[in-house]
């Protein structure tokens, strides 16, 4: 057995098939294939990406890397041995190894400086916390224990399926048994593929994050008013709710926060309504019908503004979505949300996103139908909102831009996924000139884009009619910009002008950019507002251009800045 391929028999001492006084550049359990494309691996991993990572999470990030090279390099390396069918001599081999070593050490440490380089110039450019001397110590630290462990945990299941063949072996000649091992494995795969596998690793983690489902925040209590879900005369019970839910209603300007806001004018108490997976349908559909029902008992169709409220995987809404309405309004308005999974919205996207798609247009459809019926002289305003995952079911109610002008008075999307199939369609028609990441659409006759909201919502310089339909997106928003495509093609986000908080040096990688954005959407709300999939300023000057009460002025709006802004300090 060559010292560049990895022991095919682990625990096998090949130690007496070298010569002696051979020195072992190498441990004999890792194959030198593997370890030199690792090491090419690890280098990719620490390349300029959408933001700023902390030590921990780039460690576990190098190291996953480092583990998927190494798994290349060891195939690879097997699969050229095979082909070639012929070994290098000792000397031969000792000064590739030599040479790998040194150009590894050196190419390492020009990456993280590098690394260093670009995640300063990141985190000045998003006045985040510079990045600790110590946690170049923490990051190669947890990189070799995840590399280590994956590799490990790789080598047991081979080690695995190995005994099982032998034990097959014994009793069946050794084609059958290999065949026999390639349809166990062949099952396996058709059980993940087909579903099997996957229904049963979602029902249990359904059954974990419903846990969670009942959990209540420190500090959200019953209310005690009727125009909140869960309250006295409410449809639904508080229990019902959900986590998300009970922070929903329980949370918001007061009559008092509100009143002082406008100037001391009589405030109204905003109504809030929501319901919950467990509040009372045994559908999607009909526990849309149970929200719009609870919407109409609190008296919502009689506010001033009525908002359709989408929201993410756990039920989770953007406060400052809602209370910005509330506080332009002095709390003439209604909001009402619906609960459709337990899962977190980055899972709920990837494997339940239907049911994001169900309850964004059954919640729509259920309070239309009431709206509808009303006599138009005196219908409320009628909005649509959502952040993240909650954008796309909110798109969901509509076939295109047509049909959210004909059915609403204004619609605000922050963070839309890049699955959204509107923002698609608008994006993929942008005008010419107009770069990807801020387009601009039929000269913003409808719809229009910001990722700094008061400098980019006035443009173009052009008439822009009513309804208003508003995204807000970051250039550096990875929920916005990941796709599939980036596995094979450069997007046009990084082939135009690029935005004000993406570096000139992001560079698009076959393959590599894919994985790195991927890994920014774990961290994509850990950096102010303004930058990521933070959203909470702009938002103020979203629904101020979209949908102002009479007598709004610039001067409500920048007080309605510093009010959002020092909520979203408070958490």
């Amino acid at each position: 057995m060559t010292t560049d391929v990895i022991d095919s028999a682990p625990g096998r001492d090949t130690g007496a098939a070298r010569p002696p006084g051979h020195r072992r550049w190498l441990p004999d359990r890792y194959a030198f294939g593997g370890l030199v494309i690792a090491v090419l691996f690890v280098w990719l991993s620490l390349t300029p990406t959408l933001l700023p990572r902390g030590p921990f999470f780039q460690g576990l990030v190098t190291g996953v890397s480092a583990a998927i090279g190494y798994a290349v390099g060891f195939l690879g390396s097997k699969f050229v041995r095979y082909l070639v069918q012929r070994e290098a001599s000792d000397h031969v081999k000792t000064m590739v190894r030599r040479t790998a070593a040194v150009v590894g050490l050196v190419g390492t440490a020009v990456m993280l400086v590098w690394f260093g380089n670009w995640q300063a110039e990141l985190r000045e450019i998003m006045s985040a916390a510079p990045f600790p001397w110590w946690g170049y110590l923490v990051m190669g630290i947890v990189a070799l224990l995840v590399y280590v462990g994956l590799v490990a945990t790789a080598r047991l299941l081979l080690r695995a399926v190995r005994w099982v063949e032998r034990k097959i072996s014994r009793v069946v000649p050794r084609r059958i048994s290999a065949t026999v091992i390639g349809v166990i494995v062949v099952a396996l795969v058709f059980a993940l593929v087909n579903g099997a596998a996957v229904r049963a690793i979602m029902s249990g983690l359904n059954t974990s994050f419903a846990a969670v489902n009942q959990e209540t925040k420190a500090g959200d209590e019953p209310p005690t008013s009727p125009l909140r879900s869960g309250g006295p005369e409410s449809l639904v019970t508080w229990d019902s709710l959900g986590r998300q839910g009970r922070s929903f209603i329980s949370r918001g300007p007061s009559v008092e926060d509100l009143s002082a806001f406008n100037g001391g004018r009589a405030a109204v108490e905003p109504i809030r309504t929501y319901a919950g997976l467990a509040s009372g349908g045994d559908s999607i559909r009909e526990n849309a019908q149970v929200a719009a029902d609870e919407l109409e008992r609190a008296g919502g169709f009689d506010r001033a503004v009525v908002g359709v409220a989408t929201t993410t995987g756990t039920g989770w809404i953007n406060e400052s979505l809602v209370s910005s309405l509330e506080y332009m309004y002095n709390g003439d308005t209604a909001t009402v949300g619906l609960q459709y999974s337990y899962l977190p919205s980055w899972l709920s996207f990837l494997v339940d996103k239907e049911r994001a798609h169900q309850a964004g247009e059954a919640l729509f459809d259920a309070v239309y139908d009431k709206w509808k019926k009303l006599p138009p002289e005196s219908r409320p305003k009628l909005v649509v909102m959502g952040e993240s995952l909650g954008s796309f079911g909110g798109e969901s109610a509509f076939g295109n831009v047509d049909d959210v002008e004909a059915r609403t008075d204004g619609v605000l999307f922050t963070g839309p996924p890049n699955a959204n199939e509107i923002w698609t369609d608008v994006t993929t028609n942008r005008d010419p000139g107009s770069p990807e990441w801020l387009p601009v659409y039929e000269q913003g006759e409808m719809v229009r884009f910001g990722a700094r909201a008061a400098e980019d919502l006035p443009r173009p310089d052009a008439p822009w009619g009513q309804p208003r339909m508003v995204y807000l997106q970051h250039p550096s928003d990875p929920i916005v910009w990941w796709s599939p495509e980036l596995l094979v093609r450069e997007p046009d986000w990084l082939k135009e002008e690029r935005g004000y908080d993406v570096l000139d040096s992001t560079q698009w990688f076959p393959f590599v950019t894919f994985f790195q954005v991927a890994a920014d959407m774990a961290v994509s709300t850990g950096v102010p507002d303004g930058h990521g999939h933070s959203y909470v300023v702009d938002i103020a000057d979203a629904w101020s251009a979209i949908l102002p009460p009479d007598g709004w002025t610039s001067a409500d709006n920048e007080r309605l800045r510093t009010e959002l802004a020092e909520m979203g300090a408070d958490g």
